[in-house]
């Protein structure tokens, strides 16, 4: 099974979908920060099961907004665990389809392959822009770890059935972690390096954040930008 794919799945269809998939991911390719002068952030927001989804673009390192665009769908699968990509890729790839900047790497508000399946929505959407991406998660969804220490930068692996999986990073002194994993075509240690320098004064890195305020900032109803 290869990309693309049909969204309109079944529940199980979708995790058999992700096993075939997982197998196709690349996180042995280093990013090379000194080459990216593009990174976007993605993100989705749900209301009156309407979703939208945004991507931002900004230049690198200086964080400035170049581009965002956004699109709008009725949210098409239930909320399962696991399966975020089947409830918000086909959106995703609605709005990236109105980009005019190509992004050299895409952090996304999700999981890359710190997943009970090695496929979270930044995994699999990297598949289909076949670009470099990164998941940059606010919660665990599987594996353990040690609470890492209480300053910036300090870092614990997180570890699923004896296999590393991701990194939780304390992006802020005395803040709660994020969890930092390869979405494809990276490394862990490139990933958190990325992720580490798109940190201003927030938890959350600067190209995310400014996904999820434009993802969020509509009305049903609304035609997106």
């Amino acid at each position: 099974m290869t990309i693309p794919h049909t969204w309109d799945l079944s529940p199980d269809s979708a995790v058999k979908l992700q096993r075939a998939l997982a197998g196709q991911i690349n996180n042995t390719t280093p990013l090379d920060l000194a080459q990216i002068r593009y990174v976007a952030g993605v993100d989705v927001s749900v209301k009156e099961n309407i979703s939208r989804a945004a991507i931002v673009v900004q230049r690198f390192p200086e964080l400035v907004t170049v581009e965002a665009v956004t699109a709008q769908l009725p949210t098409p699968f239930p909320y399962i665990s696991g399966l975020l990509s089947f409830r918000e890729g086909e959106v995703i790839l609605q709005a990236h389809e109105k980009l005019e900047i190509v992004p050299d790497v895409y952090i996304f508000d999700g999981q890359g392959i710190a997943h009970p399946r090695r496929i979270g929505i930044a995994s699999h959407m990297g598949l289909w822009f076949d670009r470099p991406t990164i998941g940059c998660a606010k919660k665990r969804l599987t594996g353990k770890h040690t609470i890492p220490g209480p300053e910036t930068g300090n870092m614990e692996p997180l570890v699923d059935h004896n296999e590393v999986v991701g990194m939780v990073v304390r992006t802020r002194t005395n803040v709660k972690p994020v969890y930092v994993s390869v979405g494809q075509r990276a490394t862990l240690e490139t990933a958190c390096d990325l992720i580490m320098r798109t940190i201003t004064r927030y938890r959350l890195p600067e190209p995310i954040r400014a996904a999820h305020n434009t993802a969020g900032d509509f009305k049903p109803g609304q035609t997106p930008s």
